[in-house]
């Protein structure tokens, strides 16, 4: 979710940036969307239905690339303090939407369910300890202990930059140090079981950040070498086709499981032997990691960054989506809570399956077209720069 660095608008010099994180960041704000609106048939053919992992892999791993890309120039421009500045004044940016997420999402189900009268949606929703002891829920929201349904991946976010200027320092006296750091730590928050737990039920994170800093550092060392024009991992032909070959095998077990949800007599394969190293996302199994990063090593195979296809008019939508992608993320989280009543409440077959999905993917597409307006406003009209800033 990593909206770290300048994008460019439309017509601006496109060889400047990779288009292809901005893409699957955008597409990946869909599948987040789509995932979370319960019995969502469009979720039978999102990133997980192909794979052990899902977007949320996807999020992580680009936040970390992005972060490094652009942090890492600016450390080796104005050294570690400003940089860690420059960190911070992020990481308070994504706090404070969080937390006015936080506020929308509670009076968005409080209302809802005072309007269809059913209370079923408070505990589904993970809300009741707010509206119970508000006073005591408030303060473990602001230290990002109570976290509601959906309301999970931002606090990790959060967590995971404002540990980054200590990475960023790590990969510039090595570029493997964080790398092999992280490694050690998320080995033994696997073995040890290590976790922050949350308000009130003391469960442990949905996210455990210490197990999914690893992606993210992972992410951050591929996009530091983007800067030291060094890549840190291997990268020979017979890696490149092991890694294709591990994402194929996964897609076909993961298509396997898929086609038996939505038609029970279709047999499973592998099940017994590998669900139960799938399925623990909390602490980002290693099934899942492995899955992952053979998929980022393929689609860097396959896909360039001067693929024809990032350069096609049905591309941009989802490019300008991953551009904006924090404001975009959060009105998704808020469309998929309206979705997901809507679908409960009234009517859930397919036409109105389809309208849920079509006006939250029209919602989400012209929120980002109006932020990259007002920006390439804010560039062009004299003086428009300096008011913008001073209001900030």
């Amino acid at each position: 979710m990593a909206e770290v660095a300048p994008a460019p608008g439309r017509g601006e010099a496109r060889g400047e940036r990779d288009l292809r994180l901005d893409f699957f960041r955008g597409l990946s704000l869909f599948f987040i969307f789509i995932d979370h609106v319960p019995g969502n048939l469009l979720a039978y053919a999102t990133f997980h239905a192909l794979a052990f992992s899902d977007a949320a892999e996807v999020f992580i791993f680009i936040s970390g690339f992005t972060a490094a890309l652009v942090y890492g120039r600016s450390l080796l421009r104005n050294g570690a303090l400003l940089v860690t500045a420059q960190i911070y004044r992020r990481v308070w940016q994504l706090y404070v939407a969080h937390i006015f997420l936080f506020v929308i999402f509670v009076a968005e189900v409080s209302y809802s369910v005072l309007v269809v009268h059913n209370p079923m949606y408070i505990e589904e929703m993970r809300v009741a300890n707010f509206l119970e002891t508000p006073h005591l829920a408030v303060i473990r929201a602001l230290l990002l202990l109570f976290q509601p349904a959906f309301l999970d991946i931002l606090p990790l976010y959060i967590v995971l930059l404002a540990g980054f200027p200590l990475v960023l320092v790590g990969l510039r006296v090595h570029r493997l140090l964080p790398f092999a750091v992280s490694a050690l730590l998320y080995g033994a928050t696997l073995f040890w079981g290590w976790t922050p737990h949350t308000y009130p039920a003391d469960a442990p994170w949905f996210f455990n950040p210490l197990a999914w800093q690893f992606l993210f550092v992972v992410g951050a060392t591929a996009g530091f070498s983007r800067v030291t024009g060094v890549w840190p991992f291997p990268a020979g032909t017979g890696f490149r086709v092991l890694a294709i070959a591990v994402a194929g095998g996964c897609a076909l077990v993961s298509l396997d499981w898929t086609i038996h949800w939505l038609y029970d007599p279709f047999p499973l394969f592998l099940a017994k032997q590998l669900w139960t190293h799938t399925l623990d996302k909390t602490n980002l199994a290693p099934l899942r990691l492995i899955d992952f990063l053979a998929i980022a090593t393929t689609t860097m195979v396959f896909v360039r960054p001067d693929s024809r296809f990032l350069h096609r008019g049905w591309a941009w939508p989802l490019i300008v989506c991953g551009q904006h992608s924090l404001y975009v993320f959060c009105l998704g989280i808020v469309l998929a809570v309206l979705g997901h009543f809507v679908l409960s409440e009234f009517y859930d077959g397919v036409a109105m399956q389809v309208a849920v999905n079509a006006v939250g993917f029209a919602t989400m597409i012209g929120l980002a077209y109006l932020l990259e307006w007002y920006k390439v406003a804010v560039r062009r009209v004299p003086g428009a720069r300096a008011v913008a800033g001073a209001s900030e």
